[in-house]
């Protein structure tokens, strides 16, 4: 069994079923051995995109993700605390915390960004 976590950009591709998804990724993401999350740093950036008008997803992030199978990932302190000691790669403090619960939960981040190939996680990159 496999742990991953979504970036934002790959969960709200997951969910639309976006041709720029490719199919290794979505087996990994559709394969039931494997354990999926989603951090709340992810309905945090969802919501605040839509906020301000550059985004247009779902509002129901919780149920969706429940309703997808996935699992959710709380922030925590030590997440917080983590990121201090993050190297200056990446200005977006979305990106900057999923690296770091990545890290501190020993989870395997799938993304677009190459940029975060940059840091110590491990990535898969779509």
């Amino acid at each position: 069994m496999s742990r991953f976590l979504l970036d934002t950009q790959i969960f709200l591709w997951w969910l639309s079923d976006a041709p720029q998804l490719k199919e290794n990724i979505k087996k990994i993401i559709a394969n039931p051995q494997n354990l999926i999350y989603i951090s709340a740093v992810t309905s945090w950036e969802i919501a605040i995109k839509k906020a301000l008008g550059k985004l247009k997803a779902p509002g129901n992030i919780s149920e969706i993700v429940e309703e997808e199978g996935f699992l959710k990932l709380p922030i925590q302190l030590h997440h917080g605390d983590m990121i201090f000691d993050l190297p200056p790669i990446h200005r977006d403090p979305f990106d900057r915390m999923l690296i770091a619960q990545a890290l501190s939960e020993d989870l395997s981040i799938i993304t677009a960004d190459k940029k975060l190939t940059m840091y110590e996680a491990r990535i898969i990159l779509n």
